[in-house]
Order: C-alpha cells, then sequence, then structure tokens
C-alpha cells in the first residue's frame, strides 16, 4: 500500500500571490484563492472566473474554512522548523556576523562560530526591516521620480504635435486665402488672355507671363490639396 504524500508549501499555496492562502475561498469549480486576491483579479479581468480553469463562479464565494485551518496550522509547523537548530533542535537566537548565519547558543560555542561575533537575532531583525523599509522608501520616491518624467515627457510631446499641427493648420489657411484671391482674378486675366489670343504675335507673347499665372495657380491647388489630406490624417492619428 502507497503511503501518504505529505503536505508541501504548494498544497497551501494561493495560484494568484503565490503565498500561503490568507482568506481562501472556494470557488464553484473546486479551486481555492485568497479572497482579496480573486476580488481584485475580478476586477482587472471584468469578469467572474476562475484564475486556473476559466469557469465562472458565484459573485461571493464561500469561506473555505478547512483549508484557512490547515494553512494557518502549516504557518505554525513551519514557523517552528525555521526557529530550530537542526543540529541541536535549539531556538536560533543568535546571529553569527562572520558566517552571516542563524544560529543557537550551542552553536556558539562549537569549533565552527568559536570567537565569532554574534548578535541576538531580534537585533539583527530590526536593523534588517529598518534597511528594508529605508529601500522600499527610496524606491517608492525613485518610481515617483521616473513617472513624473515620463508625464513630463508626454506632455511636451503632446505639446509640440499640436503646435505642429496648427502651424500645419495656419499655413493651409493662409493658402487657401491666397487661393481664393487668385480665382477672384481669374475672369479678368481670362479676358485679357482672350483678347490677345486674337491679336498679333507681338501683343500675345507681351501677355505669356499669364500662361506662368495659370501654372502657379494649378500648382497652388495641388499644394493644397495636399495639405489638407495631411490635415486629415492627423485627425485620425
Amino acid at each position: 500500500m502507497a503511503s501518504k504524500r505529505p503536505f508541501t508549501e504548494e498544497d497551501f499555496t494561493c495560484p494568484v500571490c503565490c503565498d500561503i492562502f490568507s482568506d481562501p475561498v472556494l470557488l464553484r469549480c473546486g479551486h481555492s484563492v485568497c479572497r482579496d486576491c480573486i476580488q481584485q483579479y475580478w476586477t482587472t479581468k471584468g469578469s467572474r472566473e476562475c484564475p486556473l480553469c476559466r469557469q465562472r463562479s458565484t459573485k461571493n464565494p464561500p469561506v473555505n474554512l478547512a483549508l484557512k485551518n490547515l494553512s494557518l496550522a502549516f504557518l505554525n509547523y513551519q514557523g517552528t522548523l525555521e526557529e530550530l537548530c537542526e543540529t541541536h533542535r535549539e531556538r536560533l537566537s543568535l546571529f553569527c556576523v562572520h558566517d552571516e548565519d542563524l544560529m543557537c547558543v550551542v552553536c556558539r560555542e562549537s569549533h565552527q562560530h568559536r570567537n565569532h561575533a554574534c548578535r541576538p537575532v531580534s537585533e539583527i531583525s530590526e536593523e534588517c526591516k529598518h534597511q528594508a523599509s529605508h529601500t522600499e522608501n527610496s524606491i517608492r520616491k525613485d518610481f515617483k521620480h521616473l513617472h513624473q518624467l515620463l508625464y513630463d515627457e508626454e506632455k511636451a510631446m503632446l505639446a509640440a504635435l499640436r503646435k505642429e499641427k496648427n502651424q500645419k493648420t495656419q499655413l493651409m489657411k493662409n493658402k487657401i486665402v491666397k487661393i481664393n484671391e487668385e480665382i477672384l482674378s481669374l475672369p479678368k486675366t481670362i479676358k485679357e488672355l482672350r483678347d490677345k489670343l486674337h491679336s498679333g504675335d507681338v501683343q500675345f507673347l507681351q501677355v505669356s507671363h499669364l500662361f506662368f499665372f495659370f501654372s502657379s495657380i494649378l500648382l497652388s491647388f495641388k499644394f493644397c490639396i495636399i495639405l489638407i489630406s495631411n490635415l486629415q490624417q492627423n485627425k485620425n492619428l
């Protein structure tokens, strides 16, 4: 008969936060997740589905009381194992500064740690917590500074794009005004050209500049069309 497998940390680990279960709830599919984890997951996902099998669940899943109690018992058991020296089964109350390792009072008198500087675990723990808090604050401060820099850069880029867009719009307006002025003068110019077409060669050559005038108007029309097309593309971005 096969022996039963002992419980491992994986049996009490939430699939979302990957930590030991805290207030686990039982989903309709049978999987268990921390209550805070599943609520946050559903908020982010936008639907009440299991993070493992994607099956939909009820809005307020019940507490998995058995798993909750087992998780607490596992934490207590794990904490007891971690606090005892594996060699002497004494409480790990000291920290060896030389070896950077935990030890018990018996270890301190052993040959391995003899003449090594040691400090109370509580003292070292307090210093580590203080250092961790300081590091966390530094990270938060740097992250906030970086976030502000990115925000300012984005704001500057958007302002530059708006400025460029306004400049192109104004350029197009000015060009349209000029084209309108040229269009208004077209009837008079066309009449002048029509009269000269029936005149002599010398008189006709005197108004040859009108052909260049019409050519410039045609180019202006094409330029205006290009500007309008570019403006429409910028609006769609």
